[in-house]
């Protein structure tokens, strides 16, 4: 695929620069001229899809619980916010979106439906739309029952062996990999079979050169001072 969107994006809204996964990261890289961002989306115990990575809220807010078993109105509470928010921030920025659907466990299926879903909703008229990208392909599966229109990646730590078929089952765009665990060979076959190449999270600005060497066509990076949105 041809890459229409950014080559530089910042991870979880901010990089290492500001709180991850807030609306006030998502400002900040736009700020610094990033007209990407990723970040994770996780459904509240009542249903709400919030911005968090963890499952539990300990590492982020300093409170204990889990996220699936808090409603959004004691969330809200922690800076952590809307999926729709998010969305609407995004959009009203001009920045595009690499969302991470991030389901907590027994929950792959509801999240990528609802994700998905709302997105559709949210983006719709939009010149670029985001990319859903997730681990789990019961949550890509999901999303594609739910907006088929929407591109989607697939998100792994090391390429696997048959990287081809899963691309083709899940109907993926792109695959979103560990820059550490991928070799020239593999980026460039990737490419030969026409797909696009995402890597996270590439922080040293000689590995990132490396990997855009090697047709890589987007990095994700905390590094915002480093990396920026015109890395060459």
């Amino acid at each position: 695929m041809r890459w229409p969107y950014p080559r530089i994006v910042a991870h979880r809204g901010g990089g290492s620069l500001a709180p991850e996964n807030t609306l006030a990261a998502i400002r900040l890289a736009a700020s610094l001229g990033f007209r990407g961002v990723e970040f994770d989306v996780m459904l509240a115990g009542d249903g709400t899809p919030v911005l968090i990575h963890d499952e539990t809220l300990e590492r982020t807010t300093g409170v204990k619980g889990e996220v699936a078993r808090t409603p959004y109105r004691d969330l809200e509470k922690l800076d952590i916010p809307r999926f729709q928010d998010a969305a609407r921030l995004c959009r009203e920025l001009g920045v595009w979106a690499n969302v991470e659907i991030k389901p907590a466990q027994g929950h792959s299926r509801a999240t990528g439906e609802a994700v998905a879903g709302m997105a559709s909703e949210l983006w719709r008229g939009a010149p670029l739309q985001p990319v859903l990208s997730s681990f789990s392909s019961v949550a890509l599966e999901a999303a594609r029952a739910a907006a088929r229109e929407l591109p989607r990646g697939l998100l792994v730590d090391e390429v696997p062996a048959d990287w081809l078929g899963q691309l083709r089952a899940l109907d993926c765009v792109a695959l979103h990999c560990n820059q550490r665990h991928l070799g020239e060979h593999e980026a460039r076959a990737i490419k030969k079979a026409g797909y696009g190449l995402l890597c996270w999270t590439v922080n040293d600005p000689v590995a990132a050169r490396r990997l855009l060497g090697w047709g890589t066509d987007c990095l994700v990076t905390d590094a915002l001072k480093l990396i920026g949105p015109v890395f060459k």
